[in-house]
């Protein structure tokens, strides 16, 4: 008896193992993904770190996960990127423009590296600007600014709603400077006396200086003359009396 029960009980068991076992584990919410375990699991994303929560985008980005049906990826630069920028490149920037740095290397939607691949171009940001990505050998990706291009070369994360890529160098807005390697430099200081065309003090005042006419030349002149004879004339009237005296 109780064997022709599990005969007939049998086939209604084989036939609820293979649902049981198909039965995937549901996603975990979008709610529950954290950006900064991501990142520190990394190890080298300490200026990244630094740069959100002085930003204040961190938080910003992690609500982005629980409200964005579209998901969201994200571009991070290595500490290694952060450095290889000129000397006080990053210090120089505004808090406004550090924001605005942050945000360009986020995009509020989720691809993974093979819709990098056909994306159209360009692809938009969280900041006012856009990327371009080219394809390269295989399945290679290059990201590109216009006035900086690499290759992404690691996947942090690619599963929706979130794709983070590393980066080996920070993807410098265009609208920062007009080179990456060289942001936008100071005016250069005037050069020691290069007041080329304009007259010192002193020959200016001697432009200025009236010049002696040449009547006053003349009259300087006729003065001498007239002192000269008077001169020759009492000499010769002196002569004459000696003369007159010894005769």
């Amino acid at each position: 008896m109780a064997s022709t029960t599990f005969i007939l009980l049998l086939p209604i068991l084989l036939l609820l193992n293979p649902q049981a076992q198909a039965q995937a584990p549901a996603p975990a919410p979008s709610g529950q993904l954290n950006l900064t375990a991501i990142l520190e699991k990394g190890s080298q994303y300490t200026t990244l770190l630094k740069l959100l929560k002085d930003t204040q985008q961190l938080s910003q980005i992690q609500n982005q996960f629980k409200t964005n049906s579209q998901g969201f990826t994200v571009f991070a630069p290595t500490d290694n990127a952060f450095q290889n920028l000129p000397s006080g490149a990053l210090n120089g920037l505004s808090d406004d423009q550090k924001v605005q740095l942050i945000l360009y290397h986020s995009a509020p939607k989720y691809y993974s590296l093979s819709d990098l691949l056909t994306v159209s171009n360009p692809v938009r940001t969280q900041s006012p600007w856009g990327l371009n990505f080219t394809g390269g050998q295989g399945n290679q990706v290059n990201v590109s600014t216009g006035v900086v291009e690499v290759q992404i070369n690691n996947a942090l994360r690619q599963q929706f709603p979130l794709a983070v890529y590393q980066v080996d160098k920070v993807l410098w807005p265009k609208a920062f400077s007009a080179d990456a390697n060289s942001p936008s430099p100071a005016p250069a200081p005037k050069k020691k006396g290069s007041n080329k065309g304009t007259a010192t003090p002193t020959s200016a005042a001697a432009d200025d200086a009236p010049s002696p006419s040449a009547d006053s030349k003349n009259d300087s002149n006729g003065v001498a003359g007239m002192k000269n004879n008077v001169g020759f004339g009492m000499v010769l009237g002196f002569v004459l009396l000696c003369m007159r005296v010894l005769s």
